[in-house]
């Protein structure tokens, strides 16, 4: 199965847009967000990238075959608009012989790990930045913010493929990191 990840989409049409894009060119099955979807933090936009309902609009589309989790911005109004769940803090996948615990981050993270025994593979979001960290009993990955990037890194998100992860930016869809599990 041929996983896009994402998270923090925060309302930007523009950038869900070209991460759907994405998702359809590189032949994906499943789309896995973790978190903060609709919200977005500007009270004005200008440049008229940042719409909540049309994002909403947009995922609909595809909510068959999206997991998600619920970001620290996402609320009960958000879920009004969407056509899948986003109530729940975590999920869990098993996906060739790795489990992989889904969750935003803001909870559950390096610091306050989960409280199941057993996880290959951590996947956050809420910091807006990528990383990939191996750490004594799991692998940690963030695939950074498709549309508010942090720390000097990209617009960005991953993709997993069997037992491999690749972390590519959103504009070209250039590979800039990647790693086998």
């Amino acid at each position: 199965m041929k996983y896009l990840i994402a998270s923090d989409i925060h309302g930007s049409t523009e950038s869900c847009d070209k991460m759907i894009e994405w998702y359809e060119e590189l032949g994906c099955e499943r789309m896995i967000l973790l978190g903060d979807l609709l919200y977005h933090v500007l009270r004005k936009d200008p440049t008229g990238s940042f719409d909540s309902n049309k994002v909403a609009e947009m995922l609909n589309r595809y909510a068959s075959v999206i997991y998600a989790v619920e970001g620290n911005c996402d609320n009960d109004q958000d879920q009004m608009l969407l056509e899948f769940s986003i109530q729940s803090e975590y999920a869990v996948i098993a996906e060739g012989g790795k489990s992989y615990f889904c969750t935003h981050g803001h909870y559950y993270n390096c610091g306050h790990l989960p409280p199941i025994m057993g996880i290959d593979v951590l996947l956050t979001g809420h910091t807006h930045v990528p990383a990939c960290e191996n750490h004594i009993d799991y692998i940690y990955c963030n695939p950074g913010s498709v549309a508010l990037p942090r720390g000097m890194s990209k617009k960005s998100f991953m993709i997993l493929d069997g037992h491999h992860l690749e972390w590519r930016a959103l504009s070209d869809g250039r590979v800039y990191m990647q790693t086998d599990l």
